[in-house]
């Protein structure tokens, strides 16, 4: 997505008008404009120069965004000057001369005729003296509010009329209005008809054309500190990326502007300071602050090898660095480019919003007009008819609607990104709080990726230590997954061993070596059962240990069992809470594993799961998914390169952990830490903002739904309610700055705190697969390759949307989404040398 700096938009009516131009461009696939931010993205292949010949035919400016930066640290530099709050002071400045001759006007025109305040007689006796100098102080406040008029005829000359339109017709009628009246009352004054001229003096509506231009003045400097406001987070990550680096040159310290940094330098880091891009640890130690980057506060060892990324914080040590990426593909940067391209994508609750925005100027044009008239009818003066018209006009506000939406998008972005949660798109946002169903896959996602050590058993008087000796002598030349976890636990207790000799690693997951004079095997019990006899009682720990998802491996020495060790992918200490939390919000949560079915059903009973599905290849994820989305709108959680299809094809997809880049392009929302509490954090704050969205979107229907009858005086007759012009000035003034305000209101929310969760209604999808599922009895599977070769030749059978297939229990579990007959079933599995006993319906 290219993004665009968009300049002399106001409104709804702006922005709205502004996409609708770029969308035409031959080449553009997308376009959204973005008026909080005056930002807009732009996906498509035309070019830069006719998008923005685009905008300029609407009548606005625009350039590409950072386009005349070359490098990294300059353009985040751009960046922030883009996002300051530039407006904010001249509006100020605007407002305090607006109100300095708007009180003296005040003084002139309601203080002295309304409650006979003092005035010299020169100007008292004299009206048109008075009516003169109201004028002259109501030109010196347009002129000094001239933006409203230049834009708001600028978009009628374009056929594109904005709320400045608005505001300009309603001013220029009110003081147009009130000149004629002037005129007309020193042609009374000279034709000595006094009665005439004291009249006329009620005509004069000077002071509404200058309190219309500072309350909406007021309204929009209120409007624009809280826009600023809604930018902070996004500004705080900028200001996190450091400007200089202490490079080493020849063995010299040297320090140099950040964008100086090249890949291969080396740097240095003491601590208190940030480190400078992202980098490996070459020498030294230390723990490092992530809480800009993940919102966790606890430092995190680093050590040589381990990698540090730009803005975090070294707290202890000091350390030598290799930069490996550098300006534009740090982490923070791509963090802060995650969050601007989100700020300028729509979310799908804002089209109605937009559709309503883009003929919102002309409709209220055409009421006031209506109201002029069918007051001139019904036989009213001219000075009443225009005093509902000007109402009409600037009660009327596109800015609300307009607002709604982005606001409370990029408060919620900001919040997430605080929090180490990052939303690609807006869509992404506003989607993830109606997930139905949370599919997680297991490795860690829900367990920590890593076996542990989580039993020893020991026999023969052995304890418990002399038996991790001895198996640690035997894995320390083992490559296997398992011996790591095994040297792992060997390291947490302090045992050490002497080397082995004759070591070999066996077919049929087995190890021997030769430690002390004995023999020592190791492996699974198939192996080990093999080689030495193992009593009924370790049999029996050894299944019950398998039943609750972990790897019994068996060790015996000289022939003689001496222990079983249990190993592990053990569950994040989060996981179960996070299940609960979900499901407490309606969510179904299923689990998503290759493990075999016992295996996979000892860890969803440990993480409390509603469902688990295994023996599910990688390749297969992308089909149950494709499956589990009859039943609603799901998202998958997943953290490696395998899960990436399916990332893609669910309504959501989550990476967590920051795991592999492919999973992380494939996912729409990013979770910096390895929690897998940040999911249900992630729904609720999507579920907050979409519930604040949803509160602008109804203010700022109803306020003009109700305003502009109002203001038009058609409760006039039965209720006696009518508005005068600067009231309704007041109102369009606040109206914008309460849904900004109310948006803000996003920066207080909880996004952990799971007190307030509700059970979200789900729409209700007939599952096509349910009563459709038969099971197959084969024999001749022996492992997992048979399981595999089985599923592969069950799922390529048009029909079957999903196949669980389990060596041990010599079963495949067939979910059909049509009529399969059971004879083709046999055929294809037979095909593949095995034998299908019989098939039932589940």
């Amino acid at each position: 997505m290219k993004q665009y700096v968009v300049t002399g938009m106001t409104c709804a009516s702006c922005s709205a008008r502004v996409e609708k131009a770029v969308s035409k461009v031959p080449g553009v696939k997308s376009c959204s404009v973005n008026l909080l931010t005056n930002s807009m993205g732009v996906e498509g292949t035309a070019s830069d120069v006719h998008i923005i010949a685009a905008v300029k035919d609407a009548g606005y400016g625009a350039k590409l965004k950072g386009v005349e930066k070359s490098n990294h640290e300059s353009k985040a530099a751009n960046d922030d000057d883009l996002l300051k709050d530039y407006e904010t002071p001249i509006l100020k400045k605007r407002l305090v001369y607006s109100l300095i001759f708007l009180s003296v006007l005040m003084y002139l025109s309601m203080g002295h005729m309304m409650w006979n305040w003092p005035l010299p007689h020169f100007i008292a006796d004299n009206h048109i003296m008075m009516g003169i100098l109201q004028m002259l102080l109501t030109i010196m406040i347009m002129v000094i509010n001239q933006k409203f008029f230049i834009n708001g005829f600028r978009s009628l000359a374009h056929k594109s009329p904005n709320m400045d339109a608005l505001v300009a017709i309603g001013s220029l009628a009110a003081f147009g209005y009130s000149t004629w009246a002037l005129f007309a009352m020193t042609q009374a004054q000279l034709d000595g008809n006094m009665d005439a001229v004291v009249s006329y003096m009620h005509e004069f509506y000077f002071e509404t054309a200058a309190t219309i231009l500072a309350l909406i003045t007021v309204g929009k400097m209120l409007e624009s500190r809280s826009k600023g406001r809604t930018t902070d987070a996004l500004k705080g990550l900028m200001k996190l990326a450091p400007k200089t680096a202490t490079v080493l040159e020849n063995g010299i310290e040297k320090i140099v502007p950040i964008e100086q940094v090249k890949k291969g330098n080396i740097f240095v880091v003491r601590p208190g300071e940030n480190i400078p891009v992202d980098g490996v640890v070459i020498e030294g130690s230390s723990a490092i602050n992530e809480s800009a980057l993940t919102g966790e506060s606890i430092p995190v060892d680093k050590t040589v090898g381990d990698q540090v990324s730009a803005a975090t914080t070294n707290q202890a040590g000091f350390i030598k660095c290799e930069a490996i990426r550098v300006g534009e593909d740090t982490t923070l940067s791509q963090i802060i480019q995650m969050v601007s391209d989100a700020a300028a994508t729509k979310a799908p609750i804002a089209k109605i919003a937009d559709k309503v925005s883009g003929i919102f100027v002309p409709v209220v044009i055409l009421l006031s007009i209506i109201t002029f008239v069918g007051w001139i009818l019904a036989g009213e003066s001219i000075g009443f008819a225009l005093s509902h018209a000007i109402a009409v006009l600037v009660i009327s506000c596109p800015c609300a609607l307009g607002l709604a939406t982005p606001v409370a998008i990029m408060v919620g972005n900001g919040m997430g990104a605080k929090s180490g949660i990052l939303f690609k798109t807006a869509v992404s946002l506003e989607e993830a709080g109606k997930i139905a169903i949370v599919a997680l896959d297991k490795t860690g996602t829900i367990t920590a990726g890593e076996p542990k050590v989580t039993d020893m058993i020991s026999v023969d008087g052995l304890n418990e230590k002399e038996l991790l000796k001895m198996a640690y002598a035997l894995e320390q030349k083992s490559e296997h997954p398992l011996a790591k976890a095994i040297l792992q636990k060997a390291e947490e207790e302090g045992v050490h061993a002497e080397e082995v000799s004759d070591f070999q690693a066996l077919p049929g997951n087995g190890l021997t070596a030769v430690y002390n004079g004995s023999t020592l095997v190791g492996g699974s019990y198939q192996f080990v059962s093999k080689q030495t006899k193992v009593s009924e009682m370790m049999i029996r720990k050894s299944e019950q240990l398998a039943e609750e998802g972990k790897t019994p491996l068996l060790f015996t020495r000289d022939g003689s069992l001496i222990g079983i060790i249990a190993v592990a992918d053990v569950i994040k200490g989060d996981s179960p809470q996070a299940v609960r939390e979900m499901q407490n919000m309606g969510i179904r949560v299923v689990m998503l594993t290759g493990d075999n079915e016992r295996t996979a059903k000892a860890i969803g009973a440990q993480a409390g799961v509603d469902e688990v599905i295994a023996g599910v290849l990688p390749d297969g994820k992308e089909s149950v998914i494709r499956r589990l989305k009859e039943n609603g709108k799901v998202a998958m959680v997943g953290d490696g390169i395998n899960d990436a299809p399916a990332l893609t094809r669910a309504d959501i997809g989550i990476a967590i952990g920051a795991g592999a880049d492919v999973a992380i392009d494939a996912a729409d929302i990013v979770l910096m830490k390895s929690r897998l509490s940040d999911v249900p954090a992630a729904i609720r704050l999507s579920r907050a903002t979409l519930k604040n969205i949803q509160q602008n979107l109804f203010w700022a229907f109803s306020y003009n739904v109700i305003g502009i009858p109002l203001a038009a005086g058609v409760f006039l007759s039965f209720i006696g309610w009518e508005l005068n012009p600067m009231f309704g000035a007041a109102a369009m003034s606040i109206s914008s700055f309460l849904v900004v305000t109310n948006a803000l209101k996003l920066n207080l929310f909880k996004i952990h705190d799971a007190r307030k969760d509700k059970k979200m209604k789900q729409k209700k999808v007939e599952n096509k697969s349910i009563g459709l599922e038969k099971i197959l009895n084969i024999e001749g599977m022996t492992c997992g390759h048979c399981e595999a070769r089985v599923k592969k030749v069950l799922e390529s059978v048009p029909g079957v949307s999903l196949a669980v297939v389990s060596h041990e229990s010599k079963t495949a579990v067939v979910t059909l989404s049509q009529e399969v007959s059971s004879e083709l079933l046999k055929k294809v599995v037979e095909n593949e040398n095995y034998e299908v006993l019989d098939i039932s319906k589940k």
